[in-house]
């Protein structure tokens, strides 16, 4: 998934409704939530004939790190642009702050401070670290850029979140590492205030050197509680490593909820591999 390659719907169409709810709107069953500083309730998501998403109940408390695990098919990437603004739900409620909100477009979704960091990275590799930094919200004075601030304020920012490894930030992102370059997209997603991160597919292609400079990342950022981080992945033990909490999605369904310490590879391992078993049996019933 990438910015570039698939343009914003809609970015600025009304959503029927208030974007953020009143106190009257808010379901008295449930009610607003104040540990979760993101909320999914009864999520649907449909393409004509095809259930995408079916009733998904997610939360994200705040300053932890959720896991979000869930097979090809099962409906990850639709909830994926849920979550960010992408796509808009049929039907169920998305909380921020325990507020009722509509998701009107991905830029949207980062006013209110929800960003993702998308596999491809959307960095542009021609521009130097720091550009990239503040791609799209330069300082200006007088209509010349500001470098000279742009550099000590990405170089700052970087060390702050214990990312020392980049050198010069004046360097083309092109002559970074993988995991460099991801670091530098979760940087500048922290960077512009997120209190919500969606990281995707993280450590995909990634040599384990590279990988654990981004799991080193996650976990200073869940220390320092800066941010409240979901990591889509299908490394079951990466997840386990830096997650407080794991889901999985399965059938367009949150299925399994449970805090990481309490499961393991081989749970999560044989979830999977009983959900195979199924498919298999079906498609031999249906063959059959």
């Amino acid at each position: 998934m990438s910015p570039a390659t698939n343009p914003t719907p809609d970015s600025g169409a009304d959503v029927p409704g208030a974007d953020v709810a009143t106190p009257s709107e808010t379901d008295p069953a449930t009610g607003p939530s104040t540990d979760n500083v993101f909320e999914l309730q009864h999520v649907a998501k449909h393409f004509g004939a095809v259930v995408a998403l079916s009733d998904v109940n997610l939360r994200l408390g705040r300053g932890e790190v959720l896991g979000l695990l869930g097979d090809n098919g099962a409906g990850k990437s639709t909830l994926v642009k849920a979550l960010c603004g992408f796509h808009r739900p049929d039907s169920g409620r998305i909380l921020l702050d325990g507020e009722l909100i509509a998701l009107r477009s991905v830029d949207h979704a980062r006013s209110l401070g929800i960003d993702i960091v998308y596999q491809d990275l959307a960095l542009v590799n021609q521009l130097s670290v720091y550009h990239n930094m503040f791609l799209n919200r330069e300082p200006v004075r007088l209509r010349l850029l500001r470098n000279r601030t742009m550099r000590r304020l990405a170089d700052e920012h970087l060390k702050s979140m214990g990312i020392s490894n980049i050198g010069d930030v004046g360097v083309e992102v092109a002559k970074l590492s993988g995991g460099q370059r991801q670091a530098i997209a979760v940087a500048r997603a922290v960077f512009s205030d997120s209190k919500v991160l969606l990281l995707d597919e993280p450590l995909a292609a990634m040599g384990a050197k590279e990988g654990a400079l981004i799991l080193d990342l996650i976990q200073d950022l869940r220390a320092k509680g800066r941010v409240s981080i979901i990591v889509i992945a299908h490394n079951y033990g990466q997840i386990l490593e830096v997650c407080d909490r794991v889901n999985v999605l399965q059938h367009g369904r949150i299925t399994f909820d449970k805090p990481a310490s309490s499961t393991s590879l081989t749970e999560l391992t044989d979830l999977m591999v009983t959900e195979y078993r199924k498919a298999r049996k079906q498609q031999n019933l249906e063959a059959g």
